[in-house]
């Protein structure tokens, strides 16, 4: 008599989810087709959106490093007046009044 009622629950448990699971599976992969390759953030955009962010991290890297070298020649250019004096003549073509500055551009 126990068999027949485990038997008999297993029947009705089986015909009353296996409708139920095949409507929500069913469901579940609609919903995970479009979110996948339909919605606005879908895969495609999101490897987009992290190949994105890496190539943004690089240049905080790159600028963050060049904050640090210009602060460190701002500094050697505020406490040394030889280098203030050299960086006048190299950058801005500065010369005292006897001198003569020659320009040699090399071409590629």
């Amino acid at each position: 008599m126990l068999k027949i009622i485990t038997m008999k629950a297993k029947e009705l448990v089986v015909r009353i989810l296996k409708p139920l699971i095949s409507k929500y599976l069913i469901a579940l992969a609609v919903f995970v087709v479009w979110i996948m390759f339909f919605d606005e953030n879908n895969l495609r955009q999101h490897h987009r959106n992290l190949q994105e962010l890496a190539l943004l991290e690089e240049q905080v890297d790159f600028y963050k490093h060049k904050i640090e070298a210009d602060k460190r020649k701002l500094y050697e250019l505020q406490t040394n007046d030889q280098n203030l004096e050299k960086f006048a003549r190299e950058q801005f073509l500065m010369k005292k009044a006897d001198e003569d500055i020659y320009v040699i551009v090399e071409e590629n």
